[in-house]
């Protein structure tokens, strides 16, 4: 195993997919990483399965807007539709995507989640993968958007890595700590 890590996941306080959320976090805890969540309101996050039923109640460690890309190794963005339209839209979460990037520090976004790398103009020249429904986004941002597993891109100086959904999630997490060993 490779030092702890500092990581950064970012989310709002409803709508974020479950296993997008607890399974990364789970994991690299479990491998001796430390894992912040950050939410805009510091509370806990409500998170959903398929976007309709609830799931776990998980709390949130920092405000968003107190959080500095300096203090951590990788941001994660977990998806969920309702989460990912609402943290598109949040400045503080747009600052942070572009300080990681501009630090070429890694980030990784599943399912929705790439709408908020859209968001920050940071996928000119980029291949990715997503959620199916997120294709002409990323494609009219200047990205090229396939249907993998898993895609590290590692153009533009920084590690972008995407996936598809749950279903990915063993791809997701071996990419992202392939980026912090």
């Amino acid at each position: 195993m490779s030092d702890p890590k500092k990581i950064l996941v970012i989310a709002t306080s409803y709508g974020v997919e479950t296993d997008e959320l607890i399974k990364p976090k789970e994991y690299l805890e479990e491998n001796g990483h430390r894992v912040t969540v950050a939410t805009p309101e510091n509370e806990s996050i409500q998170t959903l399965v398929m976007d309709h039923d609830s799931g776990a109640l998980v709390p949130s460690d920092a405000l968003l807007s107190e959080t500095q890309a300096g203090e951590f190794d990788l941001l994660i963005v977990p998806g969920g539709t309702i989460n990912a339209d609402a943290l598109r839209q949040e400045d503080h979460a747009q600052r942070l995507v572009k300080a990681f990037a501009t630090a070429g520090k890694p980030i990784a976004a599943i399912c929705h989640a790439p709408w908020l790398i859209v968001e920050a103009d940071l996928v000119v020249g980029k291949t990715l993968t997503s959620f199916p429904s997120l294709r002409t986004d990323v494609n009219n941002a200047g990205g090229a958007w396939v249907d993998k597993p898993v895609v590290v891109d590692e153009t533009n100086g920084f590690a972008l890595i995407t996936s598809r959904t749950p279903e990915d999630m063993e791809q997701f997490t071996a990419a992202i700590s392939g980026q912090l060993n």
